[in-house]
């Protein structure tokens, strides 16, 4: 039963990484191209993918551990793939690797998990107190 859990909280991480991956996988040729505001758009694409990875990371951390040290790991984890995907993104046609990218993936995460972290601390001690 345990195990079960573990793995539906898993699921939105994989899903999310699964995401990023086949969005990294396609070619220059085959994205769109949206004018004026294209680099908003993308740039803004990875801040939000990496937002939305370094919550689903955070969410399937054990509870047993401090909001603090899950925030941590959730972010070291979100910054590992951030990599992993740049490098495995200078293999696909057109398409190159840039720190740019993973600075922009490491600030959507930290944002993310910054205020989560702070949801949680806030409600943890308000659902403490409240008995």
């Amino acid at each position: 039963m345990l195990a079960s859990r573990a793995l539906i909280r898993w699921a939105p991480a994989v899903v999310m990484m699964g995401l990023i991956f086949l969005a990294s996988s396609t070619p220059a040729s085959r994205l769109p191209y949206f004018g004026t505001i294209d680099l908003l758009v993308k740039k803004g694409g990875h801040a939000l993918g990496y937002a939305m990875l370094g919550l689903s990371y955070f969410y399937a951390l054990p509870r047993r551990l401090s909001v603090p040290y899950r925030s941590v790991m959730a972010l070291l984890m979100a910054v590992l793939f951030s990599l992993s995907d740049e490098f495995h993104q200078s293999f696909v046609e057109g398409r190159s690797s840039a720190l740019r990218d993973v600075l922009i993936d490491t600030g959507g995460a930290s944002l993310a998990l910054l205020v989560a972290a702070l949801y949680s601390s806030s409600s943890r001690s308000s659902s403490s107190s409240g008995s």
